[in-house]
């Protein structure tokens, strides 16, 4: 395993050992060493080592609870379609700023096409959606904005397909 380097944006070269240890990582972070060790067939050092420099080389950014939203109270999943007539940085700077300053946005993505940006945004409801929506418009000027309620959630995965 090689380190990528970020700004050449190269893949980390990996393994089949590599593969097992992030397949078994992401499906459960918290199994014990002696746990990985067993699913992926290689003593625990060896183990330790390889998610060492994993996450040395960056291929492990990091760790976390995966919750239900539902269960926090955040049944409602929207998809809003941004479009903007301004391109200019200034601009961009301000929007890059006011999504990453508001919790409900869960993910947000810079597209090709008629559409600007798509932002995945979690809230409890309707209303909830609303006030969120007022807030960002009061921070920045958009063009138009479609927003799109999931009706539901067919597939909702983080583990990434590891090329082999």
């Amino acid at each position: 395993m090689s380190k990528a380097d970020p700004e050449a944006g190269k893949p980390v070269a990996l393994d089949a050992l590599d593969r097992k240890i992030l397949d078994a990582l992401q499906r459960d972070a918290t199994a014990s060493l002696d746990e990985l060790a067993g699913q992926v067939g290689a003593s625990k050092t060896p183990v330790w080592n390889r998610i060492r420099k994993l996450r040395a080389a960056g291929v492990i950014d990091r760790q976390v609870a995966v919750l239900r939203p539902e269960a926090v109270g955040l049944g409602a999943c929207f998809f809003v379609l941004v479009r903007t007539a301004q391109h200019e940085p200034g601009w961009l700077e301000r929007f890059v700023t006011a999504v990453k300053s508001m919790p409900e946005i869960v993910s947000a993505h810079r597209l090709a096409g008629e559409i600007d940006y798509v932002l995945q945004v979690r809230v409890a409801d309707a209303r909830a959606y609303d006030a969120f929506y007022q807030r960002l418009i009061a921070q920045v000027s958009i063009y138009n904005v479609t927003s799109l309620l999931s009706m539901e959630e067919i597939k909702a995965e983080t583990a990434l397909p590891l090329p082999s």
